[in-house]
């Protein structure tokens, strides 16, 4: 089959040949792809950000958010049949430590990371297993929902929390409408009760917001933070979501956040800075999020299919794996990046609707 594999780090990608995944544990299910999203985590991977954590062997195949169908399965696999329609989670997990048995598979003590720490989805196939696979409605294609599974589950695991924690009445700010924003936005007008309230620094994202769902958006051109508690009668908003993490964004996000009010860090890449005194004297909380569990991709496949939760892709064929990394890298992206190695998929770059760039810093 065909692979597209990192050979070293600082250097280009490259497609090779590769033997086809086999079966080799009862449990095991080989997904035949139709789609793996691009992922700026695989522009860090290239980079060599992931080298030390990782420690994988090279050559090995890239790709984290991945769906397609069911190619083969092991002997004691019985949730999933081939032929069948599925999103895989990022995770393979084993089912037995204490942090699966509570149903937190995020944390598994053993799980492997295919496309970070094995080989992942840019290729034909996938071995991967039957708790890492969830099957989707007939109505959704592979293609149209991989980058859900990285991308949506991150957004959802990080509104989802959001929602359990607000009320009708409260608000919420979310930082950042890209790729990740603009589905954290859907999931909160699907789930929570709260009044939702979008900051990004640009003003067609900010109108893509208004137009799924937020309830208010602002622009931050320097007088964002003032309009939000203007907003909330001068108390802040009881929850945040930082879908940004840097330029300034969380600074900005707590001068937003209510006291006792939680602020959920999804975004990455400065330091919070918070005057201890400021933490305990107004009872402020930091949530960090990573990924999701096998239940929050169940859900948000449901969103998917109920048409609550819609992703805006850009579809490359598997071979232009170089042109959608460039691409992405030279923010040219509009929505989210997706290889499409079936035959079904003709020509070059079958476009969906486009609504908004993908992944973009957007908080100064």
């Amino acid at each position: 089959m065909r692979a597209v594999q990192v050979m070293g780090y600082h250097t280009k990608l490259q497609l090779n040949e590769v033997p086809d995944p086999v079966i080799e544990g009862p449990l095991d299910v080989i997904v035949r792809i139709g789609g793996a999203g691009v992922c700026r985590t695989d522009l860090h991977i290239l980079e060599g950000q992931w080298q030390e954590k990782t420690g994988v062997g090279l050559p090995y195949t890239i790709g984290h958010e991945n769906a397609g169908w069911v190619h083969a399965i092991g002997a004691a696999v019985t949730n999933v049949k081939i032929g069948d329609k599925v999103i895989v989670h990022p995770l393979i997990t084993c089912g037995l430590c204490r942090a699966c048995r509570f149903g937190d598979d995020v944390h598994c003590e053993n799980s492997q990371f295919p496309g970070i720490d094995t080989d992942g989805g840019y290729a034909d196939f996938l071995r991967t297993s039957a708790r890492s696979v969830v099957r989707i409605d007939d109505r959704l294609e592979p293609a149209d929902v991989a980058a859900l599974a990285d991308a949506g589950l991150t957004a959802y695991h990080a509104a989802a929390k959001a929602a359990r924690a607000t009320r009708p009445g409260d608000y919420c700010v979310l930082i950042g409408a890209g790729g990740l924003g603009h589905i954290g936005i859907q999931v909160m007008k699907a789930i929570s009760g709260a009044t939702i309230v979008v900051v990004d620094r640009n003003q067609a994202a900010v109108d893509l917001a208004i137009e799924i769902g937020a309830d208010h958006g602002i622009v931050a051109d320097g007088t964002h933070v003032p309009q939000v508690l203007a907003l909330t009668g001068g108390h802040g908003a009881e929850a945040v979501i930082d879908f940004v993490g840097e330029g300034g964004a969380t600074s900005e996000g707590v001068a937003m956040l209510r006291r006792a009010g939680n602020y959920y860090v999804v975004g990455y890449g400065e330091n919070i800075d918070v005057p201890t005194i400021d933490v305990i004297s107004t009872e402020i909380n930091f949530i960090g999020n990573l990924v999701g569990s096998y239940n929050d991709l169940q859900e948000l496949m449901v969103l998917a299919a109920q048409g609550k939760v819609t992703l805006h892709t850009t579809k490359y064929p598997l071979e232009d794996f170089q042109e959608a990394i460039n691409d992405l890298d030279a923010g040219r992206v509009r929505g989210r990046a997706i290889l499409v190695p079936t035959s079904d998929e003709t020509g070059r770059h079958q476009r969906s609707e486009i609504h908004q760039p993908t992944d973009h810093r957007f908080i100064t």
